[in-house]
């Protein structure tokens, strides 16, 4: 079977998997455990694959007994813990927990000891900061698995079962990241079916795409990439592929505010292979309590934040003299944190980087704080490019959202504005853009080639001039939609027209003067 139908398969068979299972339940709600199981499938797979070379068929007991041969258990399994980063002992492996599960009137408690274990073996070593807690919303006693012990653990061995029978192939051969690629189409699935909150957490491939392309531009190699918002990780691993992981020098640094979504982020990461030590996702609030302020030299930064969203703002004094905030001379509104996220990220750049920021239209023609923010980043000569994508992109939401892209080392003082609304595929619900869209986006925005109608490099004193409003449409002639009338073919078909009324008259008149 061909790559590209062997995942067409399993997308179609996983997706039955998450749908049949769920019931009456709400996907949303009941994705952790889909996505979890996948995931536990994964590690142990990967465990399994290296433990195999020294334990190939042994039972835990062998294992221990193996291991306690001159006091040596501990540090065989620290070492175990080090390399691959997790240690689970045979029976708790997936493969030995799924075969009878449907049989297995404790397979909710064997579950949460399977996890409880990995958790244990991490504990105080480096890897611990990865897998703590990364099974904190697998809740083998929720209701939603049902009302009863047996209803849940009937659900559960049925998510095992079904996920045990897909196809992934051996570990060694995959060339291709088809875990990661199936975890990737679940998230997108829940996403697109959970509406605005899906889309919170969740930016479609195309528009990852066209934004780490963006950000990456003309660099092989870079110290690392970073997303302020993280959400399920995608932004970052786009950048990944992109660049391929070894050009990422120092790996991949996030942070995410909702503690659900920091455990997806995680093992999303791990789905796709970054080892553990490249692996710097952390729980938090970015604008408050902002992580890797230790480094705060980022080559690429990509980010999708949430629009529009409510933050302490100005009722926290101290945020002014913030050293991200404090350079522009006001803070981003209470109910719009926006230009927070877009500050915080213009202070973590280096001199030689670039930040691609999904932005809101608002904040681009928006009076008060938001045009004193937009004042500091233009005088500063920060902004390289802003491009209006097309509406409905997102999951969740109609508006058409633009590009905000930073530099701190352009060659001039002109803003480039690129209008690619028009630019995408219709479709009912939501509109996607296709590589070709993609291409041509970014070839304009390496060129700076002025085309009308979509692109134009505007002058520091024309955006002066027109009081720091960043709106593409300020820029950018719209064409127009109406019909261009030739002035001339007109002219000389209305005097064809009267000639020809003239000629007429001159028979009408015949008629009547003839029968007089």
């Amino acid at each position: 079977m061909l790559f590209m139908e062997q995942r067409a398969e399993l997308q179609r068979k996983i997706w039955q998997i998450a749908d049949n299972v769920r019931g009456s339940i709400d996907g949303w709600d009941f994705k952790q455990y889909v996505l979890g199981i996948l995931f536990y499938r994964f590690i142990s797979e990967h465990l399994m694959d290296y433990m195999e070379k020294d334990y190939p068929t042994q039972t835990d007991e062998e294992v221990i007994e193996i291991m306690s041969k001159n006091g040596q258990q501990h540090e065989i399994i620290e070492d175990i813990v080090k390399t691959k980063g997790l240690f689970m002992y045979p029976s708790k492996l997936f493969c030995n927990i799924a075969k009878d599960a449907h049989k297995n009137s404790n397979l909710n408690v064997d579950l949460k000891e399977a996890f409880d274990q990995i958790e244990k073996f991490t504990a105080g070593l480096p890897s611990e900061r990865v897998f703590k807690g990364l099974f904190a919303d697998f809740d083998v006693t929720s209701s939603r698995l049902g009302s009863t012990a047996a209803e849940k653990n009937k659900r559960l061995a049925a998510i095992l079962q079904g996920i045990a029978e897909l196809n992934f192939g051996k570990i060694e051969d995959h060339k291709i990241d088809l875990f990661g690629d199936a975890y990737e189409f679940l998230i997108s699935n829940y996403a697109a079916n959970a509406g605005k909150s899906g889309g919170e957490y969740f930016t479609p491939p195309q528009v990852s795409q066209l934004l780490t392309r963006l950000a990456v531009h003309g660099k092989e190699k870079v110290n690392a990439v970073y997303d302020p918002a993280c959400g399920s990780g995608s932004l970052l691993l786009q950048a990944g592929k992109l660049l391929q992981k070894k050009n990422l020098l120092d790996g991949f640094f996030g942070q995410e505010i909702n503690p659900t979504t920091y455990n997806l982020a995680r093992m999303n990461m791990l789905l796709h292979k970054v080892d553990y030590t490249k692996c710097n996702i952390y729980l938090g609030d970015t604008l408050l309590k902002p992580e890797f302020r230790h480094i705060k030299e980022f080559d690429v930064i990509v980010s999708n934040p949430p629009y529009s969203v409510k933050w302490v703002g100005e009722d926290d004094p101290t945020l002014i003299g913030d050293e991200r905030f404090a350079p522009a001379g006001v803070l981003a509104p209470k109910n719009n944190a926006d230009f927070a996220f877009v500050l915080h990220a213009l202070n973590y750049l280096s001199e030689t980087g670039k930040a691609a920021i999904v932005c809101f239209p608002g904040i681009l023609y928006r009076v008060g704080a938001e045009q004193k923010i937009r004042k500091y980043l233009v005088d500063n000569n920060y902004v390289e490019s802003i491009i209006s994508l097309s509406d409905k992109l997102f999951f969740g939401t109609s508006i058409s959202v633009n590009i905000l892209v930073l530099s701190k080392n352009k060659k001039t003082k002109d803003i480039q504005f690129i209008n690619a609304s028009e630019f995408c595929v219709k479709g009912k619900n939501n509109n996607s853009l296709t590589d070709e869209h993609i291409d041509k986006i970014v070839e304009m925005f390496a060129s700076k080639e002025e085309i009308q109608y979509v692109t134009k490099n505007a002058s520091y004193e024309s955006i002066v001039a027109n009081d720091y409003d960043l709106s593409v449409g300020k820029y950018v002639e719209p064409k127009s939609t109406r019909e261009v009338i030739d002035i001339d073919a007109v002219n000389k078909e209305l005097v064809e027209v009267v000639a020809e009324v003239n000629r007429l008259r001159a028979e009408v008149d015949a008629l009547i003067a003839k029968f007089k």
